[in-house]
């Protein structure tokens, strides 16, 4: 049966989920994000913005937003959209941003390029969870309509962005604005009297390197507290065919109440590279 969420994404490259998140919850996130947000120092750069808070470690500074990142809408997009060119997909950064009255617009971007490659299909997908009203004058998040489709085309001196197709992606608070990483987008200017914050969680394929290293945000000693989901999306489960390991073998052992001095390298194969071995050894073709 169809999917109009995963058919929206396909087709312009973005979808706003109104009021996705439970309004309790929305009211936990927002004080203990609050609280953090009056320690966090300006950004520095044109990019991040020279009059907005950003930060990370959202899992331990705000451990309701836990709930947020596993969201089922969220882990069905994620499936579609990276299951299929990866073993398992990663947290690629989660983050909480303040834009301040007085912001300027931020350079148009897509999210993707931080990988320079040529792309076949989607690396990243985000969502942008809204703390606030996301308005026009506040800064709501900007996007280029089906931006998406024209990836391997797009050049940043080139690009007319002034006659070039954009929404502003207005939404009320607790709403979700989830858009694919190929997709041109940047936060708005803020032209009002009050910050306008949001919760950005970005995911990337699993073999990637990720914006946030999350083994240096989560050592073993926090991410053996935190529920096993969040541990996998945070990258404490190899991904197949051995890649993220310690000493060869899954890195969720260094989450064990004892771990071993020595640990057995384990082979971590998909069904087919093992497949591939089993014939050539069925066929003898591996001499001992």
């Amino acid at each position: 049966m169809p999917d109009p969420l995963i058919e929206t994404l396909e087709n312009d490259g973005y979808v706003l989920i109104e009021n996705l998140m439970e309004p309790n919850l929305l009211d936990r996130v927002t004080d203990e994000v609050n609280y953090w947000f009056e320690k966090a120092p300006l950004c520095q750069g044109d990019f991040y913005g020279w009059n907005t808070k950003r930060f990370g470690s959202l899992f331990t500074k705000a451990p309701a937003t836990q709930q947020l990142a596993l969201h089922p809408t969220v882990t069905r997009v994620m499936d579609h959209f990276l299951g299929p060119n990866c073993d398992w997909y990663q947290l690629n950064v989660a983050q909480a941003v303040r834009i301040l009255p007085g912001s300027m617009q931020q350079p148009p971007h897509r999210d993707q390029d931080m990988w320079p490659c040529e792309k076949k299909f989607e690396y990243m997908v985000n969502v942008m969870w809204a703390i606030d009203d996301f308005t026009e004058e506040n800064g709501a998040t900007i996007v280029y309509p089906k931006s998406h489709t024209t990836s391997e085309e797009f050049d940043y001196n080139t690009y007319d962005y002034k006659s070039a197709k954009k929404e502003v992606a207005a939404m009320p608070k607790g709403s979700a604005l989830v858009f694919l990483g190929s997709l041109i987008h940047g936060g708005g200017a803020n032209k009002s009297l009050a910050g306008r914050t949001g919760i950005i969680f970005s995911y990337s394929l699993g073999w990637l390197k990720g914006s946030e290293n999350q083994f240096l945000t989560y050592p073993p000693e926090v991410a053996k507290k935190l529920p096993p989901g969040i541990q996998e999306l945070i990258g404490y489960k190899i991904h197949m065919p051995n890649l993220g390991g310690v000493e060869s073998h899954c890195p969720s052992v260094l989450l064990k109440d004892i771990i071993p001095e020595n640990l057995p390298a384990i082979d971590y194969f998909p069904k087919e590279i093992q497949d591939i071995i089993d014939n050539m050894k069925a066929q003898n073709l591996l001499a001992s």
